[in-house]
């Protein structure tokens, strides 16, 4: 009942300041008229624009930890945790003088994905096209060589900073939460190893490691963790119940659906952006002094712990009669029910939610 009144308070509190936020969806109308493309329609391209209200599982937020002491922590998906600092005092080094602090910990939306079928559609801007590419265009193939059944896919992605919380001035003058702007940070269109997995390979060439029998066989535990509690962050190779996270472009191999392809390159994505230095560690459970709670840290390999997947697109799981957000990994078939239909039901969307603990003084 708490965790109930707890996030009806947010619901709320983002319904006030919404209305002196609405201008800063012009970003959306400037960003258009200065790509260099021209926006039309595309019968290919759907999406509807996100509502950061109604679209958004506000109770995502919880658990919310002071120390070791967790409020929301569960075994339901959106409910799993993973571990804090012991102590509720840490301390940290500003302006070389120790300040203590709170040692907290929550989770918030910091990023928004595009998985789609057409090239340079924006799924969750509403479905706004910014032209197109036939050579780039997503494909699905069916084969049955050799009386084997072969099934793949390949989708375009795009990635945008979404710091929601702070966007929507919910919580002032708080040092943790993840600041900045709206804004698109990366599109596979202009990735060309994104189109082509051998040249991603060369660029990582532990993905030629990682595609061994053996090494695919591991996965299996991976998926059994994520479907318990969290993901295995030192197998960061495997992507769960999903698949394989290597090579990271937008093929797979294992095409089993919308749903399953599309939250497997969500995590590719986000470990290709560990990968090139430009995604951050945010969960930890140290207390050292001046530790990981009073900085973000760098880590080439992703810790999938630290991160949950919400669906805004086609259809959003905001954690009423559905399972809201889950922990990367997760099996789909836990939330992938009716979310793939004809037409306006192929292309895909998602928030990012990310752990962090931080010392809050």
């Amino acid at each position: 009942m708490k965790d109930h009144k707890c996030w009806l308070t947010l619901k709320q509190a983002a319904k006030q300041s919404l209305q002196g936020q609405l201008t800063k969806s012009l970003i959306i109308l400037i960003m258009a008229l200065f790509m260099p493309f021209s926006v039309s329609a595309n019968i290919t391209c759907q999406g509807r624009f996100v509502n950061p209200i109604t679209d958004i599982c506000w109770s995502c937020i919880l658990p919310i930890s002071i120390g070791s002491i967790n409020i929301g922590k569960g075994a339901a998906p959106k409910k799993r945790d993973t571990k804090n600092p012991s102590s509720p005092i840490c301390m940290c080094t500003k302006d070389n003088i120790p300040t203590p602090g709170i040692s907290i910990g929550f989770w918030e939306p910091v990023r928004l994905v595009d998985v789609t079928r057409t090239p340079y559609c924006l799924t969750n801007l509403g479905g706004v096209s910014l032209g197109s590419d036939n050579k780039r265009i997503s494909s699905f193939n069916r084969s049955y060589a050799d009386k084997s059944y072969k099934h793949d896919s390949f989708y375009h992605v795009h990635y945008y900073a979404y710091p929601l919380i702070y966007w929507l001035e919910l919580i002032t003058d708080f040092a943790c939460l993840e600041k900045g702007s709206f804004d698109v940070a990366y599109m596979s269109e202009f990735d060309v190893t994104w189109n082509d997995p051998k040249l991603q390979s060369l660029l990582n060439p532990e993905a030629i490691l990682f595609g061994n029998p053996i090494a695919q066989a591991a996965c299996s535990m991976d998926c059994a963790a994520a479907s318990l509690k969290l993901p295995i962050d030192s197998m960061f190779w495997c992507g769960g119940c999903l698949g394989n996270l290597y090579p990271f472009s937008g093929a797979n191999a294992d095409h089993e659906g919308g749903v399953q392809s599309s939250s497997l390159l969500t995590l590719r994505v986000l470990a290709k952006q560990h990968r090139l230095g430009f995604a951050d560690v945010t969960s930890t459970s140290s207390s050292k002094v001046n530790g990981p709670l009073c900085r973000k840290s760098k880590n080439l390999k992703i810790k999938k712990s630290q991160y949950k997947l919400q669906m805004v697109n086609p259809k959003a799981t905001t954690g009423g009669k559905d399972i809201g957000c889950w922990p990367v990994g997760l099996t789909d078939t836990l939330y992938s029910s009716f979310k793939e239909y004809p037409y306006k039901g192929q292309d895909f969307g998602y928030v990012i939610w990310r752990k962090k603990n931080c010392c809050g003084s």
